[in-house]
């Protein structure tokens, strides 16, 4: 718990936390944020798996990245801010309770954004919970002692709420169809700045130990969904008496691919890579690529068992694709923000071949299960260096 005082109060100064706090955890409120956000997750993998399967790959891409992105931004935003203002207040956990609704919300709206192109309750839902977070903002111009850090929350609330504005009237004004996705990356950016603008006034005080163990479970989660996702495919071709011979091939590549994304990702505790504001901005933005490809490999095994039951509109070679692309995107982004800043050697140069190779294996007969024997490899490969490490280092001493 956050406090050990026996009765919480209904509202405290927002004080920072102190970045070197013992013992920081994640608490009960994250972790059910965490859980009603994989909802929406779950959502955008299972309109992104449908609109493969039916083969409407370029619309179902954009689509997937736009949903993926609010998703993923209102999640970082409210991890961020609560490893440094946690007060765990019954304001703080209604303002928080506001931003899980929001959440829902925009679950609600991701099939309408897949099928129609209606991003109307997406944004809805999206906007509820930013502004919940200006709320948050406010409350530190207020109360925080420290000036600079009070500066910092009114630019915060005053720039998030200018986005927001703007997320309104790209639904309300008469944009040309081929404007949206400008639009959309242009509020995007601008999202993706305000932490950037408010921070140069004086840093917040986020703990990280607590970042890393924060992103460390929302992959977890994300890559839970993933397996949950191709079993329910597997669990759905078989009740229909589907040939389980390829099917058996798919499912247990799949888990074996899961399996050693989560090795990977986990190899190396990451809370020593945060060592500064620059650093942890671009570690924690990298995380949109490692979150959305490991949801997106859910929806690529769901359509490669469609396809070994005939339920896809799609051939062998686009359907394995649906597999390999976002693994290699998954291993180029825990190269790029967890290998290539900390370790030397023949790993640095394995996962970038390695995914390189995933991506020629759907050229191959054995589509997904040479994905699996790749990503296998690059976790044999990880093995043998980190004991070569460690043994060279005993050495040493």
């Amino acid at each position: 718990m956050t406090h050990t005082s026996a009765r919480r109060p209904w509202y405290r100064p927002m004080v920072a936390r102190h970045p070197d706090e013992p013992h920081r955890a994640s608490t009960p409120l994250e972790l059910f944020f965490d859980l009603c956000f994989v909802v929406a997750v779950a959502q955008a993998a299972a309109q992104l798996h449908h609109d493969v399967a039916e083969d409407h790959i370029g619309h179902a891409v954009p689509s997937f990245l736009m949903v993926f992105f609010a998703i993923w931004w209102a999640w970082m935003n409210f991890t961020w801010f609560a490893s440094a203002y946690d007060t765990d207040d019954d304001v703080y956990r209604i303002t928080t309770l506001v931003q899980v609704t929001g959440a829902l919300v925009l679950a609600a709206g991701v099939p309408r954004a897949f099928v129609d192109s209606d991003f109307s309750l997406i944004t809805y839902g999206y906007v509820l919970m930013r502004l919940a977070m200006v709320v948050q903002w406010l409350r530190v111009a207020r109360t925080d002692v420290h000036p600079g850090r009070r500066a910092a929350g009114r630019r915060y609330a005053i720039a998030i709420t200018l986005v927001q504005i703007g997320w309104v009237l790209r639904l309300v004004l008469p944009i040309p169809d081929g404007w949206l996705i400008p639009a959309f990356v242009l509020l995007a950016l601008a999202e993706l700045a305000v932490p950037i603008w408010a921070e140069r006034i004086t840093q917040t005080t986020w703990h990280p130990e607590h970042i890393a163990e924060r992103y460390g479970l929302f992959t977890i989660i994300v890559l839970g969904e993933s397996i949950l996702a191709a079993s329910l495919a597997v669990q759905s071709a078989v009740d229909e008496h589907k040939a389980l011979g390829g099917l058996l091939w798919v499912a247990g590549a799949g888990v074996v691919i899961v399996f050693g994304m989560w090795w990977l990702y986990f190899d190396r505790p990451a809370s020593q890579l945060l060592t500064s504001m620059r650093v942890g901005l671009f570690w924690g933005y990298g995380h949109y690529l490692i979150f959305a490809s490991a949801a997106a490999v859910g929806a690529g095994l769901a359509v490669a068992v469609d396809y070994e039951t005939h339920k896809a509109h799609l051939g062998g070679v686009a359907a394995g694709y649906a597999v390999a692309v976002p693994v290699a995107v998954y291993l180029f982004s825990v190269w790029l923000l967890h290998v290539r800043p900390h370790q030397r050697g023949m790993i640095v140069a394995a996962y970038p071949v390695a995914a390189a190779l995933v991506l020629l294996a759907p050229l191959t007969p054995a589509r997904v299960p040479v994905v699996a024997l790749v990503v296998a490899a690059l976790v044999a490969v990880t093995v043998v260096a980190t004991h070569l490490e460690r043994r060279t280092a005993v050495g040493a001493g």
